[in-house]
């Protein structure tokens, strides 16, 4: 009879695991990520349709700057939270200096984020500047000068969302060049120590 019990608790804590990893990689917010990547996925879908769209130049930048703005402010306020635990904002103290402020969730507190959503949010806010600054020198290149203003507004709204998260992901106080140099500088030792044990 004793070893009936020990086997359910068995089982029990073993399907108490499988929930577990499920709930990692099952994504609890999809109305967030839904809006984190429409309003990118838009902006650009936008951008290389609206000549075949509508011959209207100013109907096009208004509905591209539009999607670009809420999709600045639903990453910067909501999805950033929601899905990775990730805020920025900033605040202007009483003597009137701007100062910038980068917060991550402490640990992994009572409901961290999925891996699932994790992954959408980080591929969305590093794809979509990519595309944004590879439309820009094809602007440049085929001479569309009068897009410029449209594909820089989606350069630096966008951009901004993604310096800001990396330097809650890293740290406030971490300088990015200083993480960057100390990175490269792990990966030339691993290297040298590498080709130190070939010889």
């Amino acid at each position: 009879m004793m070893r009936v019990d020990s086997n359910d608790d068995d089982v029990s804590l073993f399907d108490a695991e499988e929930d577990a990893s499920a709930r990692k990689s099952r994504i609890k917010h999809p109305v967030a990520s839904f809006f984190h990547l429409f309003f990118r996925v838009s902006a650009v879908l936008v951008y290389l349709l609206c000549e075949w769209l509508s011959s209207s130049f100013i109907a096009g930048m208004v509905a591209i700057i539009l999607l670009l703005s809420c999709d600045f402010w639903t990453v910067k306020n909501i999805t950033g939270r929601l899905m990775v635990g990730l805020r920025w904002w900033n605040q202007v103290d009483d003597d009137g200096k701007s100062q910038w402020v980068f917060e991550s969730r402490k640990g992994r507190g009572r409901n961290p984020p999925s891996n699932s959503e994790s992954r959408i949010f980080w591929l969305g806010l590093i794809i979509c500047p990519i595309i944004w600054v590879i439309l820009a020198f094809s602007t440049l290149i085929s001479f569309k000068i009068k897009w410029l203003a449209v594909v820089l507004m989606g350069v630096v709204l966008q951009g901004a969302n993604l310096y800001g998260y990396v330097r809650c992901k890293v740290g406030s106080r971490t300088s990015l060049k200083n993480m960057a140099t100390s990175y490269l500088g792990q990966q030339f030792l691993k290297q040298t120590l590498s080709n130190q044990g070939d010889s």
